[in-house]
């Protein structure tokens, strides 16, 4: 599935708009790529000036600093994954199906796509949260980052789960802290299962089918009415 989308980014985020030139474009994707390549510890902006054949300087006209441009990128694929969410459910009444389709949403890998892509790759950008999103938050500044709405995409994702949940059931009495939980688990449980495996029960799974049962089983065992 392609959504042709333009997601609109917290301005306090950038300098200047990366989505507004060839250049900042450039940046952005080769960035991504280089991050999940290197690490994000070992990631600067003289590395991705040498990979774009730029200045280190003409990166930060752009960005502040490496943490701002990874946040970001993190922004990028909660909002893209808030518009898929909206469109496989837009046909769904069903509030248990809904469910069962957002958590198949938060733990697939999506595909590698055929079309070569100018900016963000959805799959590029899924691995970046999977080994990198909770480095977003996990820091001193996160209060004042939170007072600048840099985290609203997440929050928008978490809020939308939460009031599918309260749809299932409305006595349900912590549904915000179970849509963070689904987020988290689906991603650091798919970390486990290919970094540290003793973590997990899904160590030789090919696929992604018992941690989906597992997410599944931990939300509607919660979440069912009595």
């Amino acid at each position: 599935m392609e959504l042709d989308i333009r997601i609109k980014m917290n301005e306090k985020l950038f300098l200047r708009n990366p989505e507004e030139s060839v250049l900042g474009k450039k940046m952005v994707k080769h960035g991504l790529i280089l991050i999940n390549k290197l690490g994000f510890e070992e990631f600067t902006f003289k590395k991705l000036s040498i990979e774009i054949s730029t200045t280190e300087a003409s990166i930060y006209r752009y960005f502040e600093n490496k943490h701002k441009f990874l946040i970001y990128l993190i922004n990028w694929y909660w909002s893209y994954l808030e518009y898929k969410s909206i469109f496989r459910l837009n046909n769904i009444t069903n509030t248990e199906i809904k469910l069962k389709t957002i958590i198949k949403l938060l733990v697939e890998e999506p595909p590698i796509k055929n079309i070569e892509s100018d900016f963000i790759t959805e799959n590029e950008a899924y691995k970046l949260i999977m080994w990198e999103g909770s480095k977003a938050y996990l820091t001193r500044n996160v209060s004042k980052d939170n007072k600048d709405r840099l985290f609203k995409p997440y929050k928008d994702l978490c809020e939308r789960i939460s009031i599918i949940i309260k749809e299932y059931n409305p006595k349900y009495k912590f549904p915000h802290s179970m849509a963070s939980t689904l987020l988290e688990l689906a991603h650091s449980q798919k970390f486990f299962m290919q970094n540290l495996p003793a973590l997990t029960d899904f160590s030789k799974e090919d696929d992604d089918k018992k941690i989906i049962l597992f997410l599944e089983s931990i939300l509607f065992n919660s979440i069912r009415l009595k």
